[in-house]
């Protein structure tokens, strides 16, 4: 396929437009994120599209686990300050390298501290980035500590860390053979009740960027979908904190459909696309990262 399971979870949003007074096009942010667009009928990528905070940590997160190796995070309770310290050194380092990528104002914080302490927060963010987690872990329990500790250097809220955990598990069944009725069934036993549909709550969903106020909605819009676009197109639909919650539906989304190798045939024109956006520097992490859990 040529592309993993994390990167195309973290598909570029394009700029939201405006028009000035005299016609001009001027954009503001990634197109879909604050826009509340309610339609799964809209142009998931143009030439406009970029990269945000989503890519750029879940790449930082990928890299840590590769420069560990997989004896490392094999035994992450042995080794949870040696992954801690990899966690936050590539973070940081992502962070200074990508400055404009939508950081929220406390991660920021955290990017530019002298000794960055977490900060308690329940935020997406520790959902968003934890894919790789999934991919190069050994067993479920495995791809859940390593979850944790990946939420913990930042979003140690326990709705943090259960955001991150609910993702991990979910990418992990997927990539390894679970229904989506297992999975479902996976995620209420330990996590999140799935109550709603999308069509009940799309109406009136709006701009949410805590774990427990969009990690569910973003499983769920994988757990509706048809194929990796339509998942995507399901998690935009919502309204909300778009790309962060296509991130999320993305990395389940990815790992599950391209078990299937007429999806992966359909996706791949996507995929290519999508991977125009990023730099050289984080299209060689994703060839990486590739081979890596592989091995």
């Amino acid at each position: 396929m040529g592309v993993s399971c994390y990167t195309v979870s973290v598909i570029k949003k394009e700029r939201c437009c405006s028009y000035d007074r005299s016609g001009n096009r001027r954009y503001r942010g990634p197109r879909f994120e604050f826009c509340g667009i309610k339609t799964k009928h809209f142009d998931l990528l143009d030439p406009n599209c970029f990269f945000t905070d989503d890519t750029v940590m879940t790449a930082a997160v990928a890299k840590a686990l590769m420069a560990l190796g997989k004896e490392i995070i094999s035994k992450p309770a042995e080794n949870r300050l040696k992954i801690e310290t990899a966690l936050i050194s590539q973070m940081r380092s992502f962070g200074k390298k990508y400055p404009n990528a939508g950081y929220g104002t406390r991660f920021s914080l955290w990017l530019r501290a002298k000794q960055p302490k977490p900060y308690g927060s329940f935020g997406n963010g520790s959902a968003m980035r934890v894919s790789p987690c999934a991919l190069a872990a050994n067993s479920i329990q495995n791809a859940l500590e390593l979850a944790e500790i990946s939420a913990s250097v930042t979003h140690n809220h326990p709705e943090g860390v259960k955001g991150a955990k609910a993702v991990a598990a979910a990418v992990y069944l997927a990539r390894h053979g679970s229904s989506k009725a297992q999975i479902k069934e996976f995620i209420e036993s330990y996590f999140y009740k799935f109550d709603f549909t999308l069509a009940k709550i799309r109406p009136g969903y709006s701009f949410n960027e805590t774990c427990q106020g969009s990690v569910p909605e973003a499983i769920e819009a994988f757990l509706e979908s048809t194929s990796f676009e339509d998942a995507l197109r399901n998690a935009v639909s919502l309204g909300g904190d778009s790309d962060t919650i296509a991130a999320i539906t993305g990395s389940i989304a990815f790992a599950f459909f391209d078990r299937d190798p007429s999806s992966r045939l359909g996706d791949a024109v996507l995929i290519r696309r999508a991977q125009y956006c990023l730099t050289p520097e984080l299209r060689k992490i994703v060839r990486d990262f590739e081979e890596f859990i592989k091995e």
